[in-house]
Formats: structure tokens, C-alpha cells, sequence
């Protein structure tokens, strides 16, 4: 069967939209409507006026374009695609976290589960956190959640005391120094470019830090013509798309492998994504009661980044 050819014919047919992170396998990507960071297909997602909604990502994803639109069927072709970030954050644990600091707000990452999103204030991507973080004023006592490199990465920009949960992306995290000093010292003409996921001696190589869309950007602008990627391997697609004359480095996940992939976002394949469209599962479905109560801060970081040009 030609699937990519049954998912166009079934996407007019049912009115659906498909959106696809970066991460996602080089085919989906290339049928999806929308490719993007998890701060661009929110705010698709939140414009969105089809029937069906066909997330190729992780579940959190899908969960957010649920809450955008409750009255829109969400198919996620592998219901197993969780996140390892989510997963570092548990709810019961993480109220505790929160008891133990009346005073604070909490800002969590929006890789974060649905009921992770009611215990917080305002939800925010890597693309807008910095911005997020300083729209409120120095004095204002914060939790970041869950990922610790990305709110230590937070505090030395902005120069911030946020207290942070110890969670991490088992994807960035396991990125090491030795990696890629060894990439730089075979290609010493590559720039380093990275995700603030990434631990901060990682981060402490890297000639530019930024979320997916700003380090395909980056190669976009930039005058260099080799980048050392410190990131998922999904990315690398988009980059050579958008800039066939450049060459890019994946940084290995360890000494064997000439690849960094996200296990979960890696389990969404053409058939499954064809087989959710047809029967329009698995689909997504949420308490109302929690729906509406992590949708708050959803809104409230959209409205900011709304507010501050942020796309």
C-alpha cells in the first residue's frame, strides 16, 4: 500500500490537519501540513478549524491540541509515545514539590502531562521561556518544571533564582562533552549548535542555544557552512531541507551510534499514522474538569507570546 498517497486522500476526505514535530521520521514530516517546535504546533493547533487533528509527536503534544479544541476528534498514531521529561515528573510528587514553596509561581515546561499543567501558572517551550520567565517582574519567586537544564539554562541568562524540579530529557541529557569535542575536533570549521535541553557543560561548547525552529533558523542566517547538532536526529531534516549547501553533524548518543533518536517520537511510523486517520484512533480523551484547568495556562502562555511577537 502507498500510504502517503491514503493519507492525502483520507486527510481531504475528513477534513483533517496533520501536524508533526521536528522529530518526527523525514516521511511524516514531508506530509504534514504544519513541522514545528511544541511552541508553533500549539499555536496551530489553537487556529485549527478541521474535524480531525492527526498529531505525529509525543502524547503531551496531542494532549495540549486537545485541550485547544475539545470538540475535535486528536488521533496520536502511537498512543505509547510518551516523553521521557513527563515521565521524570509525577503528579503526586511534584503537589508535595509545590507545598514546600507557597509563595511561588509555577512555570512548567510544556512537556509536561495534562495533570502536571493544573498545578501551574503559566506553561511555556523552549522557544519562549527565556521571554515567559522575564515578562514577570525580578522579584517574583518561581518553580520550573520539569527540566532542570532548561531552568538552569534560564537562571544564568536572565541572572534568575528559580527553584528547580530535577527532571531531564533522556534524549539531551545523555549528550556528552567528549562527543562533541570529538566532532569539533575532526570538522574544526563546524559551529556548535544546541538545545537547552542539553546538560550545561553541553551548553557550555555551544556557539548558539536555542529551541528546535531557532537552531534551524540559526543555520539559516549563519554564514557558516558545518553545524555539530546537539539535538534529536529528526531535526537534521529540516535543516538539510531549508539549507542543501550546508553539512550537519548529529552528536552521537554514545560511542557506537551515529544517531541521537527520541524512542518515543521514533514509535509514530506511515501505517500508523494512516490507521489513526481511518478510524480515528486512538484518540485523545481528557477529563473535562482537568482539560479546562491545564488549558489556563496554555492560553496564558499563548497570550504572552501573543503579546510579545513570539512565533
Amino acid at each position: 500500500m502507498n500510504y502517503s498517497k491514503e493519507i492525502l486522500k483520507l486527510k481531504k476526505e475528513k477534513n483533517a490537519l496533520i501536524l508533526a514535530h521536528f522529530y518526527q521520521i523525514p516521511e511524516i514530516q514531508e506530509l504534514a501540513d504544519y513541522v514545528g517546535d511544541s511552541l508553533g504546533l500549539a499555536q496551530k493547533a489553537a487556529e485549527a478549524n478541521v474535524d480531525i487533528i492527526v498529531f505525529a509527536g509525543v502524547h503531551f503534544m496531542a494532549e495540549t491540541a486537545k485541550m485547544l479544541n475539545p470538540y475535535t476528534v486528536v488521533v496520536l498514531p502511537d498512543i505509547e509515545a510518551g516523553c521521557s521529561l513527563a515521565d521524570s515528573c509525577p503528579e503526586d510528587k511534584f503537589r508535595e514539590f509545590k507545598l514546600e514553596h507557597p509563595d511561588h509561581i509555577v512555570i512548567s515546561y510544556i512537556n509536561t502531562t495534562a495533570a502536571i499543567k493544573t498545578l501551574t501558572d503559566i506553561v511555556c517551550t523552549s522557544g519562549n521561556a527565556i521571554q515567559i520567565v522575564e515578562s514577570l517582574p525580578k522579584n517574583q519567586k518561581i518553580i520550573f518544571a520539569p527540566d532542570k537544564n532548561l531552568g538552569g539554562y534560564i537562571n544564568r541568562v536572565t541572572g534568575r533564582n528559580m527553584v528547580l524540579w530535577n527532571g531531564t530529557c533522556e534524549v539531551h541529557d545523555i549528550l556528552t562533552t567528549e562527543a562533541i569535542i570529538k566532532l569539533k575536533e575532526d570538522n574544526p570549521d563546524a559551529s556548535i549548535i544546541a538545545h537547552p535541553e542539553c546538560n550545561a557543560p553541553v551548553l557550555a561548547l555551544a556557539d548558539y542555544i536555542g529551541s528546535t525552529t531557532g537552531m534551524i533558523k540559526y543555520t539559516q542566517s549563519d554564514t557558516k557552512r558545518k553545524y555539530i547538532v546537539a539535538t534529536e536526529s529528526g531535526i537534521i531534516h529540516q535543516m538539510k531541507k531549508l539549507s542543501p549547501e550546508k553539512e550537519f553533524l548529529i552528536v552521537p548518543s554514545d560511542s557506537t551510534c551515529n544517531c541521537n533518536d527520541c524512542p518515543y517520537m521514533k514509535l509514530n511510523t506511515l501505517e500508523k499514522l494512516y490507521l489513526a486517520l481511518k478510524n480515528e484512533t486512538p484518540a485523545i480523551n481528557m477529563d473535562k474538569a482537568v482539560m479546562d484547568l491545564a488549558k489556563k495556562p496554555i492560553i496564558r502562555m499563548l497570550e504572552i507570546s501573543r503579546k510579545l511577537k513570539i512565533i
